[in-house]
């Protein structure tokens, strides 16, 4: 497995069929001790990946939160709003089964976000981004990549996968930035980049 980063450039995917995006994290105390800290890591941290869909440079669809199945064809799946950290494992995954997804779909944006109320970034530890190829139904990590804990921002637009002829690319975006949480429009905007 190979850790990616935004210098490397775009990624040809040819031959890999299906995809995988999944996030973990792990609930972080923060700076508290004691029984303060072992309840902060127990009640955890809700972070949530969002695979938003493009037609052009409009977000038409996304899957996440309520929405696990945006094309309604298993195309794009996601796993369902894990709202701990505390799965083994990913935390939330997204499926990408790329000759299923329809040709008006140019590109998808991988986001994550801490979307609800109260939750950030900096209430977790060990944030990674890992990308797999699940071609052939075996699901094989191929690469990793690890933002940066510095700044306070609530949103990381992870990775874009983006249909270059008839060929689909990856691209790691690793661009952090600040939504208004709750605010579905704020996501979509800021999927846009």
């Amino acid at each position: 497995m190979i850790t990616l980063k935004k210098e490397d450039g775009a990624a040809d995917l040819a031959g890999i069929t299906k995809m995988s995006v999944g996030v973990s994290w792990d609930p972080s105390a923060g700076s508290s001790g004691g029984i303060l800290g072992i309840a902060r890591r127990k009640r955890g941290v809700d972070l949530d990946l969002i695979a938003v869909l493009f037609q052009g440079s409009e977000p038409v669809r996304f899957a996440g939160l309520d929405s696990l199945d945006p094309l309604g064809n298993g195309s794009v799946l996601h796993t369902g709003d894990e709202q701990t950290g505390a799965a083994a494992g990913d935390d939330e995954t997204v499926h990408v089964t790329f000759a299923n997804v329809p040709p008006a779909i140019d590109s998808i944006v991988f986001v994550a976000v801490a979307f609800k109320k109260g939750s950030s970034f900096e209430k977790a530890n060990n944030v990674s981004f890992k990308i797999y190829d699940a071609t052939g139904g075996d699901t094989q990590p191929v690469a990793e990549i690890w933002p940066s804990l510095l700044g306070a921002e609530n949103a990381n637009a992870i990775a874009r996968t983006f249909r270059n002829g008839p060929v689909w690319q990856l691209e790691v975006l690793d661009r952090k930035g600040k939504i208004k949480q709750g605010d579905r429009q704020a996501l979509l905007r800021y999927a846009i980049g």
